[in-house]
């Protein structure tokens, strides 16, 4: 059976489509066989996977598959048997929306964007993993190092009860475009993002080798 990672955050616009794709293609990139599912009925992770099969020829390197709230369990399962990853995309929503996902999942990454208002919206998404009994570990998007806001929402991500990623994803213009092309940072020339997403992959699976 493969890993499934559910990426969850109660507030919109924290970057968890972005972190979703992204590691997808990292992983499929490092040899991994790989799914991507899309639970949000926004279909963002849709629209990026539709647009990629025309920019790759019908071949995007990795299966997609999308699931209401309540087919996620059936649907991870027969993806996990076939896959070395199951990334699951979800809703900016709680609770009965996010329950299924988390259930299924090895692992819940938390995208938090540097503001106090996404780390505001982390303790519900922490509260539902740590009832799942599911570890969860909180990614640093859109961060802006050197900054005061950036060093202050790290160091209170920190005092919860989770753990914080050390790999931080900046923020960067090409992640915007690469995904509005059906592509990722990895499949670009910009080497800085490549490395900060290699980085948290390869962070994530030491997390996986050790559950």
């Amino acid at each position: 059976m493969g890993h499934v990672i559910t990426v969850a955050q109660q507030k919109g616009g924290s970057g968890k489509t972005t972190m979703a794709v992204n590691l997808a293609v990292a992983f499929a990139r490092a040899g991994k066989s790989v799914a991507l599912m899309d639970t949000d009925p926004q279909g963002s992770a849709g629209r990026w996977f539709m647009t990629r099969l025309e920019a790759t020829d019908n071949d995007p390197g990795l299966e997609f598959s999308t699931a209401s709230a309540w087919g996620v369990t059936y649907e991870v399962r027969k993806l996990a048997e076939a896959h070395d990853i199951v990334l699951i995309d979800t809703p900016p929503k709680a609770d009965s929306d996010l329950r299924p996902a988390m259930r299924a999942s090895d692992l819940v990454l938390i995208p938090v964007a540097t503001s106090h208002l996404d780390l505001w919206a982390v303790e519900m998404v922490l509260y539902l993993a740590d009832r799942e009994s599911k570890p969860a570990m909180m990614v640093m998007t859109r961060a802006r190092a050197g900054t005061r806001l950036d060093a202050e929402v790290t160091e209170k991500a920190r005092e919860l009860e989770a753990d914080v990623a050390q790999a931080q994803l900046a923020n960067r213009v090409v992640y915007a475009e690469t995904l509005g092309q059906g592509r990722t940072v990895s499949e670009s020339t910009n080497r800085t993002a490549k490395s900060e997403v290699t980085g948290l992959m390869q962070e994530i699976e030491s997390v996986l080798k050790n559950l």
